[in-house]
């Protein structure tokens, strides 16, 4: 099975950004969101995945985390709006039971 790497963006109510790559993602958005994950995301409650990128390599994956922590806040809004305009948390469904079509 391949492993997949993610960068992604959290972010807090009031917009502070927080950049980060992990392979389990649903793992670490979770940890954000319970405040279990020390330090930075934790103190500026940075909870709601607002943007993310998939890798099949880590390489590819920490590549970009370092481009987008280079990057001017400005530039990450634009990227987040262009994507996700609306700032929705797009890991909100996540492990929510899905709904069952067909007349089942």
């Amino acid at each position: 099975m391949e492993k997949i790497y993610y960068t992604y963006i959290v972010a807090s109510r009031s917009h502070t950004l927080y950049v980060g790559m992990t392979s389990g993602i649903e793992v670490r958005v979770a940890k954000h969101k319970n405040g279990t994950y020390d330090g930075f995301t934790k103190r500026y409650q940075c909870s709601r995945l607002v943007w993310f990128e998939r890798y099949s390599d880590p390489q590819g994956a920490i590549a970009r985390e370092k481009q987008l922590k280079r990057w001017t806040r400005a530039k990450k809004i634009e990227l987040i709006e262009r994507e996700n305009s609306t700032w929705d948390d797009l890991s909100e469904e996540w492990g929510q039971p899905m709904p069952l079509y067909g007349g089942v």
